[in-house]
């Protein structure tokens, strides 16, 4: 069973980089059709997704967001990192980090990541 565990700063000052790492445990970021990725949700609003990497190491981003973050893995260490530069207030929200096959169908609990001076 694939479990995912966010780690990461829980307050981040503007605009300073906000990076966040999930640790993967129970099975391979390199499983073949595996994509990984991250999704935040900010206070009374729904989940945005932020973009993924691949099994093979492709990246998708959010049209939204694609100028600001950027996503890398460690395959000796089996995690997943997500960087977004330029933070905002706004940028306030539980960030998730997910994975699957077909579906995102396995989640970590979420890390709480306040933007503020």
């Amino acid at each position: 069973q694939v479990q995912l565990q966010e780690s990461g700063p829980g307050l981040v000052k503007p605009p300073q980089t906000l990076s966040l790492t999930c640790t993967v445990s129970g099975g391979s970021i390199t499983t073949n059709y595996y994509y990984w990725s991250w999704i935040r949700q900010a206070p009374g609003k729904g989940l945005e997704w932020m973009g993924a990497i691949a099994y093979s190491g492709s990246l998708y981003d959010s049209p939204s967001l694609k100028s600001r973050t950027s996503i890398s893995r460690d395959t000796a260490k089996n995690q997943f990192t997500l960087q977004l530069s330029s933070v905002t207030p706004e940028d306030t929200a539980v960030y998730y980090c997910a994975s699957g096959r077909y579906a995102m169908d396995c989640w970590g609990k979420g890390t709480l990541v306040t933007v503020s001076s």
